[in-house]
């Protein structure tokens, strides 16, 4: 039997490990299995290549919980190590078995899938060990050996009893870890962890049903059996080359992501590449809603199918973390604890491909399947318009196959769009005005006196859509988008109809200064216009550009962007004098009665906008009453 101390840096390093190298307890059984695996496809490469002169078979690992003795056992059929591997591997902290395999057998060996360059991986169990043994035994022809320590840097190390080829590393848990001695702790580890792990998981065994002996009566019961619990698959899809994989594969796959998601995905992006990076996934649009926080964490990062973090960000672009599925690339630079990301070139490289990739699909569908893309438009656009607004390269691409749906369900490219309105929807500049309701129903009104002129209007509700017009009259040349309740679809109006006022220059003045004096709210500027007889008699609109950086501000935008602090309220009051009310109100004799058609219109037209509330409610609804009275 040998003693000694483990070659370590510092006395104080298993305090170190313990509190502050790993930021969360619980991946210690991660780094345990990863290690496991590493030397099951170190053995399966030296058996491929002739070097190792034993039977591979069909190795697992298997996690034992012993709760009375207060011991966790991780135990797998590796290639296992001698004393000297683990005088040398073991007691020399930081110092990486698996990067010194890739660096021997370079030319084959990363094809394998060998985890590797985590060198405190092992060290991770005295975050939850008071005491941790390793009993091995090597595939050559060399005694097992048995390493213990206490989780001080002492350790003995001596000949060992193992007969079978692997390794067995037994952890003494400590008092304030006990959980982990929980089979629903442990269960719930593996699968968060180690669900697509490359080698069978075995923990504990499950009762399978048989079928019925031939000649068995309906009333029997069908005979079952205890086998071995395997909890991971070891062969997800991502892994299968995309010609293998029919669509109910992938369908079944999201499910075996998302057991509690019932809606099917919309499509799926295959992601496939070993130049000049390694990656593979498979990537899912779901349908999604306009909240763009809840969308968020949904995609799982591996590193050779060992689970890391639901946090892409720097890996994914940001727009794209809305989408669901995994990515596994083992050329994404991580720290020890495998838990946080750091931006390098080859991330960067990653993330552009990953654009590409998406922008590629959605491409496709476009031109190979437009209608069933319009289909499934309202439940990603939030993706693609999110997308257009930050990045540019997938602007560019974006620009060719974004839809523009109407509020009757039309869709238009941005070309197609340009052609159909510039006809006739044009302001007095000769711009191209495209008109757009954000809300259906609260616009209403709205919508129908502009689709009364033979105006299209855009259907754009999502919480972003102000932004994204503003990137796009950058982008485009003469166009600008307003909204149907703006003050901008008074020049088009004006423009088209070139109707002659019924009222005179000086009959204008009177209204308007009567007008100014009796509405209090000075949020309001009254304008008179020439319009048709049938539209509304008070309209109010809001100026285009003030309403917008309201919106923008709400979203995250407006203030800090453009440093304005917050927005006034602003608002026109447009007055059609050539409605037979307006006249009415110019010509009424008593004062009281001027001022209540007045206010009760203004109300109108305020309840038209969902200006109305409160307290002003409810005396529009008195006064309302008191009229038909």
């Amino acid at each position: 039997m040998s003693k000694g101390k483990i070659n370590v840096s510092v006395e104080n390093i298993f305090p170190l490990i313990k509190k502050f190298l790993y930021s969360d307890h619980e991946i210690f059984l991660r780094e345990l299995i990863s290690n496991g695996t590493d030397a099951t496809l170190k053995l399966k490469h030296l058996t491929s290549i002739g070097e190792a002169k034993v039977e591979y078979g069909n190795p697992r690992i298997e996690i034992k919980v012993d709760k009375e003795g207060k011991k966790l056992h991780i135990i797998d059929q590796g290639l296992g190590m001698t004393a000297d591997e683990v005088e040398k591997y073991i007691n020399q902290v930081a110092f990486s078995g698996a990067e010194e395999f890739l660096n021997k057998y370079e030319d084959g060996a990363k094809e394998t899938g060998i985890i590797g360059h985590f060198g405190l991986g092992f060290y991770s169990a005295f975050m939850v060990a008071e005491k941790v043994e390793i009993i091995t035994k090597s595939y050559k022809d060399a005694p097992a050996a048995h390493w213990s320590c206490d989780g001080s840097p002492n350790f003995t190390l001596e000949e060992g009893k193992k007969e079978d080829r692997g390794t067995e590393i037994i952890l003494h848990i400590a008092d304030d870890s006990t959980e982990f001695l929980e089979d629903s702790r442990i269960t719930e580890l593996l699968n968060k962890y180690n669900k697509f792990m490359p080698i069978p998981i075995k923990f504990g065994t499950k009762t399978e049903t048989l079928d019925k002996p031939e000649g068995a009566k309906e009333e029997d019961e069908a005979p079952t059996q205890e086998v071995d619990n395997i909890i991971n698959n070891p062969k997800p899809a991502w892994t299968k080359q995309p010609a293998d994989l029919k669509e109910e594969d992938y369908k079944s796959f999201y499910r075996e992501l998302y057991p509690m998601q019932f809606e099917e995905p919309l499509f799926n992006i295959h992601l496939n590449v070993d130049y000049p990076f390694n990656l593979t996934g498979i990537l899912y649009f779901p349908k999604l809603s306009n909240d763009l926080n809840a969308q968020k964490d949904k995609i799982q990062l591996y590193q050779n199918q060992v689970f890391v973090t639901d946090n892409v960000e720097g890996i994914v672009p940001e727009f794209l973390t809305m989408l669901r599925g995994v990515i596994d690339s083992p050329d994404i630079p991580l720290n020890v604890s495998r838990s946080y990301l750091q931006a390098d070139g080859a991330v960067k490289k990653i993330s552009s491909y990953i654009t590409r990739k998406v922008a590629d699909k959605l491409s496709s569908l476009f031109k190979n399947n437009r209608e069933d893309l319009e289909q499934k438009w309202n439940d990603i656009k939030i993706v693609i318009e999110y997308g257009m607004l930050s990045e540019d390269k997938f602007f560019e691409k974006a620009d060719k196959f974004a839809l523009y749906p109407t509020v009757d369900g039309s869709f238009y490219t941005f070309d197609e769009l340009q052609e159909k309105l510039k006809a006739n929807q044009t302001d007095k500049d000769g711009k191209l005005v495209v008109l757009y309701a954000s809300d259906k129903e609260a616009q209403h009104s709205y919508i129908e006196a502009a689709k009364a002129k033979g105006y299209e209007v855009l259907l754009m509700d999502s919480p972003i859509i102000a932004h994204l017009m503003q990137k796009l009259e950058g982008a485009k040349e003469n166009i600008s988008f307003t909204r149907v309740d703006s003050d901008h679809v008074d020049n088009l109006i004006k423009k088209e109809e070139n109707q002659i006022s019924k009222l005179s220059d000086e009959e204008k003045e009177t209204l308007k200064e009567v007008l100014e004096k009796t509405i209090e709210n000075k949020s309001y500027t009254v304008q008179l216009e020439v319009m048709d007889s049938n539209a509304s008699p008070f309209i109010i609109t809001e100026p285009e550009f003030m309403r917008r950086m309201k919106e923008m501000q709400q979203s995250g935008g407006g203030g800090g962007m453009f440093g304005m602090g917050n927005m006034p309220e602003m608002y026109n009051l447009v007055v059609n004098t050539n409605h037979e009310l307006v006249s009415e109100i110019l010509n009424t004799k008593t004062d009281k009665k001027k001022e209540r058609l007045i206010n009760q219109s203004l109300d109108l037209a305020r309840l038209s906008k969902g200006l109305l509330k409160g307290a002003e409610l409810t005396e529009f609804i008195k006064r309302s009453y008191d009229m038909v009275k």
